[in-house]
């Protein structure tokens, strides 16, 4: 961990994981699976100082980063709509986020995070790259690059100390645009999801994609460092896979969500391998983005996915030839879709309804990345969605053939409503796509990162006041799960109960660093922290040791 110019200090907390045993500190739960080894393993717990009114303007701060994903002569064509991913992550270890971002006509680009908001600039691989995702592969200890391009074609980027090499990640052939990663067997390691987008690759492989057997939904079983395919579907439309305990076994669902009308798909686990489910009443029409959040703080996670519906106040002449050509397609009686943004709760009897409309979240533009984020630091996830359409057919009667957007940022009123706040500064109308949050300068709050289309990439500085945090890194250096992905964390505090995860991807095209942010009231007293590891062993980190990290921050 490094030591920021900001005064940042933080706390490693060393745990050793023996079966059932109690240690101070850190206690393990007596369910503990027969089938779990020795292990070790370590959280990062990092608590920043609150920020001083000199810090702090109660607004975000943009700031334009080297980096444009565009087509050679600028011109926006069908899927070249669909932009480029990025990732957020440590890729040379020294404790600081580093940023990838996807290019369409140029190589990608890595920002090296510098401190203080100050990055230095390398490339890698080539264009058109969409997914971004970034997991220890191969458990060395250094984070490695996966990544999708336009062709369906998946780029593994091993990682050798700061430096990558292109190389074969075994098994895996199937045409890919949306990925994800997770320990989806329990054996330990981690396991593959793709899904393919077969109109945007037929587009640009013609006949050939059909003549491959095309790609669809795969489960990549990873056995030993290779990867054993079973193929769930056989034709897909995904912008975005999600892996969410949909039923709430403690075992982690699949949830594709498919472009244009055809519906979303989804498995649960079951004892003789994944059953397909429709879980939901309603789902979005043209799913574009997926992401989970514990909106009202109750310990179960709402699930969102955003589609295309225009925001209040929007000029709807500019949708009009778009909107009609949509209502102009056939819908069965019993079809599930709606042409709006969804956030999936469950009810006490294991039933999801939809709850966007009512707290106002269900029209938010042509959206594309929706992110979860508690931006503010008081312990209720905010929303931030990021808006925009470019395409040369669809929008030829407008300037530039583009529909020029805000992106929307929403804060969250205690789990009752999301309320518009334009007055953080966050409605770019830069035409974003991917787009990933972290706290980038370690000063406690996230910041948020936008690969944009046709416009440089962006990255805003949070200077929101008030509040406080804790930042959670978990390591299990004998698993092959290096990061623990798939881990849950629960911080209870004088305030309130907050559930975060620890996830490889999720909204579009984006993903995530293993660094889990909690914010809380500035108020709150810390109880104690519980993680619970994929493995199903749960882990207490005592009111004694979080009082102690308290005192070295302040």
């Amino acid at each position: 961990m490094s030591h920021k110019a900001s005064g940042v200090i933080g706390l490693i907390l060393l745990v050793q994981i023996f079966g059932a045993c109690t240690i101070p500190g850190m206690q393990q739960s007596a369910a503990t699976p027969a089938s779990v080894q020795v292990q070790t393993a370590s959280l990062l717990v990092r608590k920043t100082p609150l920020a001083t009114p000199a810090d702090c303007t109660d607004t975000f701060v943009t700031h334009t980063l080297d980096h444009t994903t565009t087509t050679v002569d600028g011109i926006i064509r069908q899927f070249d709509a669909n932009g480029a991913g990025l990732a957020i992550n440590d890729l040379d270890n020294d404790g600081d986020l580093d940023l990838m971002l996807g290019s369409y006509s140029e190589p990608n680009t890595i920002l090296w995070n510098e401190g203080g908001l100050n990055f230095r600039k390398t490339t890698f691989g080539q264009g058109p790259t969409r997914a971004i995702t970034v997991v220890d592969v191969d458990a060395d200890g250094w984070r490695d690059i996966v990544l999708t391009l336009n062709t369906g074609a998946l780029n593994y980027w091993r990682n050798t100390g700061g430096n990558f090499e292109k190389t074969v990640l075994p098994g895996v052939a199937k045409a890919a645009y949306a990925l994800n990663w997770g320990d989806l067997d329990g054996d330990g390691d981690l396991d593959l999801v793709t899904a393919s987008y077969d109109a945007g690759f037929l587009s640009d492989l013609g006949n050939s994609y059909l003549l491959n057997q095309g790609g669809g939904v795969i489960y990549y079983e990873n056995r030993d460092g290779r990867f054993y395919p079973t193929l769930l579907a056989s034709e897909a439309q995904a912008l975005a896979v999600a892996l969410f305990d949909i039923n709430h076994d403690q075992r982690l669902d699949i949830w594709i969500g498919n472009d244009f009308a055809v519906r979303d798909q989804a498995w649960v686990q079951t004892d003789g391998g994944w059953t397909a489910a429709t879980p939901f009443v309603n789902t979005t029409h043209s799913t574009m983005s997926l992401d989970q959040g514990d909106v009202n703080n109750d310990g179960a996670a709402e699930f969102f996915a955003s589609d295309m519906k225009p925001y209040a106040a929007e000029d709807m002449a500019a949708w009009e030839p778009m909107m009609l050509d949509m209502m102009a397609e056939e819908h069965t009686v019993d079809d599930p879709q709606v042409m709006e943004n969804v956030l999936q709760a469950r009810d006490n009897q294991g039933r999801y309804f939809n709850l966007a409309a009512s707290l106002g979240i269900n029209g938010t533009g042509w959206s594309w990345a929706a992110r979860f984020g508690d931006l503010d630091n008081d312990g209720y996830l905010d929303l931030y969605i990021v808006n925009g359409m470019i395409e040369e057919k669809i929008f030829g009667h407008l300037p530039n053939h583009e529909l020029v957007e805000e992106n929307q940022a929403f804060r969250n009123e205690d789990g009752w409503r999301f309320t518009a706040m334009p007055q953080w500064q966050l409605n770019s109308t830069a035409s974003g796509r991917s787009m990933g949050m972290a706290d980038l300068d370690a000063d406690g709050d996230l910041e948020i990162v936008v690969n944009n289309l046709r416009s440089p990439a962006q990255l805003f500085e949070n200077q929101l006041c008030g509040g406080d945090n804790l930042q959670v890194e978990l390591d299990w250096p004998q698993s092959q799960n290096r990061q623990a992905i798939g881990a849950q964390l629960i911080l209870h505090t004088s305030t309130g109960i907050y559930t975060r995860d620890v996830r490889a991807a999720s909204g579009y095209l984006t993903g995530d660093p293993p660094r889990v942010h909690f914010g809380f009231p500035a108020a709150a007293q810390l109880v104690k922290l519980e993680v619970r590891w994929p493995d199903g062993q749960v882990s207490i980190v005592e009111k004694l040791e979080l009082d102690s990290l308290l005192q070295l921050t302040r």
